[in-house]
């Protein structure tokens, strides 16, 4: 099977904003900000989750999806700064128009993307089109909620529903993947903390692979995919990750194997 159109899957990582959290009134080193934002907004609100407009990107991974090709990658270098990854993000969507694949993007990767690209002077004409230049975007664009551009799964599949949302882990345990190996999202901070960018990186990745997996059975679904399309999907992923050396991909192809 060759896909029509490219499907581009994509999450984000951060940590809190301490250039912002110093402008705030927050004083000290970045480690020393990043817990006091997090202790403030605690004490204000009960969960120590900061504001979106608070947060930082610090690992971007993607998974591309195209005609016979299938790459998984983290944006940028292990030394990018964030005005980097953003800038490759939505220059990837300029340049491929793809659909965008995520879980809880709608909620939480895209509307802090749009506050760090407003941050950082960032341009994305096709990203903000809603039919004004180009009408195939007023029907179907990645900014309405009920538009196929950008699949939010975790919301498609809760109806939109904040009641019926799940978490990717108990999803992708529930299909019988591996969920999360090693690291979970809450660690993030403490990761950053200890300079372990790469390992923040791999654990972006596997989420993405993950959400595309997830995807798949959603396509198979709706009846975009036949039975026998989906399971030549699920061979190409298995045949990609016997290829891979890295560690976190050796050890999601054993829990997978094992599932």
């Amino acid at each position: 099977m060759s896909f029509a159109q490219n499907c581009l899957v994509f999450d984000i990582e951060t940590v809190p904003d301490t250039e912002l959290g110093r402008r705030l009134g927050f004083e000290g080193d970045d480690h020393a900000v990043a817990s006091a934002m997090i202790a403030a907004r605690e004490a204000e609100s009960g969960s120590g989750f900061l504001p979106l407009e608070q947060h930082r990107v610090v690992a971007i991974s993607t998974l591309l999806r195209s005609a016979d090709q299938l790459q998984v990658w983290s944006l940028g270098e292990l030394t990018s700064g964030e005005d980097d990854l953003v800038r490759r993000f939505f220059g990837g969507i300029e340049k491929l128009r793809p659909t965008l694949v995520s879980w809880n993007g709608s909620g939480f990767d895209l509307p802090v993307l749009h506050y760090r690209m407003l941050r950082h002077g960032i341009s994305a004409p096709t990203y903000w089109e809603t039919g004004d230049r180009d009408r195939d975007f007023k029907w179907n664009n990645y900014l309405n909620r009920y538009h196929m551009r950008h699949v939010d799964l975790m919301d498609v599949l809760a109806a939109y529903q904040a009641r019926g949302r799940a978490s990717l882990e108990h999803v992708a345990l529930l299909l019988g993947l591996p969920g999360k190996l090693g690291m979970s999202g809450d660690q993030v901070l403490e990761f950053w903390k200890d300079g372990r960018i790469a390992d923040i990186r791999a654990y972006c990745e596997t989420d993405v692979l993950n959400t595309f997996l997830v995807w798949l059975r959603f396509e198979l679904a709706r009846g975009q995919l036949s039975v026998s399309a989906h399971a030549d999907e699920i061979a190409r992923v298995r045949a990609w990750l016997g290829e891979r050396a890295e560690p976190h991909w050796r050890q999601y192809a054993a829990s997978w194997a094992g599932a």
